[in-house]
């Protein structure tokens, strides 16, 4: 049997890097397009099932915001992470998939 935390970070990794499609990754960033939001419903869907709905749809609104990459931004410039170079993008990737599993877990931590 699969903890809550284990069931939202399997949720999280299936539909974060198995469900997203090229479309998504590129254009996700922008709140305009259809493509932030169809991303953050599978995200909804996929946290729903394994964690509820309430959890599903205040994670997925979550996962939208994080997506717009302001996030990440201002997490780089307060702590001076390098944006630039060939280990950046390394760095934006791993630092993103944190954020959102600190908030998977801050969701649980708070809801139980």
């Amino acid at each position: 049997m699969l903890t809550p935390f284990e069931r939202g970070l399997v949720a999280h990794l299936i539909a974060d890097w198995l469900l997203q499609n090229d479309w998504m990754a590129k254009n996700k960033m922008n709140l305009k397009h259809p493509a932030s939001w169809a991303h953050a419903a599978i995200h909804t869907i996929a946290l729903g099932l394994a964690l509820g709905w309430p959890a599903g749809l205040a994670l997925g609104v979550v996962h939208l915001l994080i997506d717009t990459r302001l996030p990440l931004q201002q997490w780089q410039r307060i702590f001076r992470q390098t944006t630039e170079g060939p280990a950046a993008l390394h760095l934006a990737i791993w630092a993103d998939q944190v954020i959102h599993i600190a908030c998977i877990a801050t969701w649980i931590g708070w809801a139980t």
